[in-house]
C-alpha cells in the first residue's frame, strides 16, 4: 500500500533559473474575487472559461489572470460554500463579489446515512464519473518555499500530465516539462534548502482517486472514523461532508480530513486532508527523504487540497495544493528555523489528442524540479505563461531573490 505522501530533500543550494521561451497566450481577462458580504479576498477559487477547458485559480490576494488561445467570452467562478457565478469577461479588470450559498435543503435530499457506504458508493461509481478514456492535460506547477516570513525559493513550470482512464487501475501516469524556471536565495546562511521530489508528477501520483490504495482502499478505510458532517453547496451541487479521522494505530501516518461527495452523481468532488501529526516519528518518515547529518527535522503540518471539476457529465482533476510546514535546527546549534513550502498545481487546458508521454521525456517521481532549470536569465519573471497571478508579497519576494 502506498504510505508516502509527500517526499523531500534537503540539501545544499544551486543557483539555477529559467528555461526556453514563453507559451504566449494573446487573450486574458484579469481580476479579483472577494467575498460579497465581508469584501476579503478569497483565495484559490476556480476561474474558468465557458465551453473551454482553460481555467485558472485565485491567488492569496483573491487576484487572477485567466488566458487563453481565443477570446474570452463569458468567465465562471466557484467556490466551496459560496453561489458559483458566471458573468461576461471584460476588457478592464474584473471585481467579482461572490455570495454565500444559503440556499435552502430541499426536504426531498438525503442528508443522512452512513458514512462508511456513502464512501463505497462513490468508489464503485468512478468508472463512470471520472474519465473514461486516457487524457493529456496541461497543467501550471508552482513551489515557494519560506525561511520564517521571507521567501528563499521560487520554482514554476508548465507541464503536461498523462493520465491513463480512471477505469485503468494501473499507475502509468506521466509528466513532461515545457518550461521551467526557478529563483533561489544566494545567502550563505540559506544554505538548507527544501526540495520535493516529483514536481508536476503530483498530478498522477497524489491524485487519491486514481491512487486509491492511498486512502480508498476497503483496508485503509477501517483504520479510520467516518462521520457525516452538514452538506454543503460546490458549484452548485449539494455535496456530502464525510469527516474522517484515524480510529486505529498504524504502522504509518494516517490521515485527517473531509471527503466532500456529489450527492448526486456519487462523485469525489474535492478532497482535504492532513497528515495525522501526534506521532512525529511517523510522520517524518512519511515526507522526508533525504537530510544532513546533525539536522533535526520538526514536522509541524503536511496537507493537501484536491479540488475536481464536472466537464459534461465527467470530473477531471482541476486543482491541487499541497502544504508543508516544519522546524529544522542542529544539534550544536540553539535557535531554530521554521520552514513553509506550497505546491500549487492547476489543470489549465485538455489536449484534443492523448498522445502517451515517452520515458525519455517523462519527469520522474524522483526528480527534483529546482534542478531541472538553467541559469535565470529572463528580466521579467512574470511572463505571459504563468498561470497562478503572484500574489503581492511574491512579487516582492522575487524582486528581492533577483537583486542578491
Amino acid at each position: 500500500m502506498k504510505k508516502i505522501v509527500l517526499l523531500l530533500i534537503m540539501m545544499s543550494f544551486a543557483y539555477t533559473g529559467y528555461a526556453q521561451d514563453t507559451l504566449t497566450l494573446p487573450y486574458s481577462v484579469q481580476g479579483k474575487v472577494c467575498d460579497a458580504g465581508s469584501g476579503r479576498p478569497i483565495r484559490s477559487v476556480s476561474v474558468s472559461m465557458t465551453g473551454r477547458y482553460y481555467a485558472t485559480v485565485t491567488n492569496s490576494d483573491g487576484e487572477f489572470t485567466l488566458k487563453s488561445d481565443t477570446p474570452i467570452r463569458e468567465v465562471t467562478f466557484s467556490h466551496i460554500g459560496y453561489r458559483t457565478a458566471t458573468l461576461p469577461a471584460s476588457s478592464r479588470p474584473m471585481r467579482v463579489d461572490l455570495s454565500p450559498d444559503a440556499e435552502p435543503i430541499a426536504g426531498a435530499v438525503v442528508t443522512s446515512g452512513d458514512p462508511l457506504d456513502i464512501v463505497l458508493s462513490a468508489i464503485k461509481k468512478i468508472p463512470d464519473n471520472y474519465a473514461d478514456t486516457s487524457e493529456l492535460l496541461k497543467c501550471f506547477y508552482r513551489e515557494t518555499v519560506q525561511k520564517r516570513q521571507r521567501y528563499i525559493q521560487v520554482t514554476e513550470a508548465v507541464a503536461k500530465v498523462f493520465k491513463p482512464s480512471y477505469g485503468n487501475w494501473l499507475h502509468n501516469g506521466r509528466a513532461a516539462l515545457l518550461k521551467s524556471r526557478t529563483l533561489v536565495s544566494s545567502r550563505k546562511r540559506d544554505t538548507l534548502s527544501v526540495k520535493f521530489l516529483g514536481g508536476p508528477t503530483i498530478a498522477v501520483n497524489m491524485d487519491f482517486i486514481k491512487v486509491r490504495e492511498a486512502l480508498l482502499d476497503r483496508d485503509e478505510l477501517d483504520l479510520y472514523r467516518l462521520e457525516l458532517g452538514s452538506p454543503v453547496y460546490i458549484d452548485g451541487r449539494l455535496n456530502f461532508a464525510v469527516h474522517l479521522r484515524p480510529a486505529s494505530v498504524a504502522d504509518y501516518a494516517l490521515y485527517t480530513g473531509t471527503l466532500y461527495i456529489d450527492q448526486e452523481s456519487l462523485a469525489f468532488s474535492r478532497m482535504d486532508l492532513s497528515l495525522d501529526m501526534r506521532d512525529e516519528a511517523k510522520a517524518t518518515q512519511a515526507i522526508l527523504r533525504k537530510k544532513p547529518a546533525g539536522l533535526r527535522f520538526h514536522p509541524k503540518e503536511a496537507s493537501i487540497l484536491i479540488n475536481f471539476r464536472e466537464d459534461d457529465g465527467r470530473y477531471r482533476l482541476g486543482y491541487m495544493r499541497t502544504t508543508m510546514r516544519f522546524d529544522c535546527d542542529w544539534r550544536k546549534r540553539l535557535l531554530k528555523s521554521n520552514y513553509t513550502s506550497i505546491n500549487e498545481l492547476v489543470i489549465t487546458d485538455l489536449y484534443p489528442q492523448a498522445e502517451q508521454i515517452t520515458r525519455q521525456e517523462a519527469f520522474r517521481a524522483t526528480e527534483s524540479l529546482s534542478d531541472m532549470t538553467d541559469l535565470f536569465t529572463d528580466p521579467e519573471f512574470w511572463k505571459d505563461y504563468n498561470i497562478i497571478e503572484p500574489s503581492t508579497s511574491l512579487e516582492h519576494a522575487v524582486d528581492k531573490l533577483k537583486r542578491q
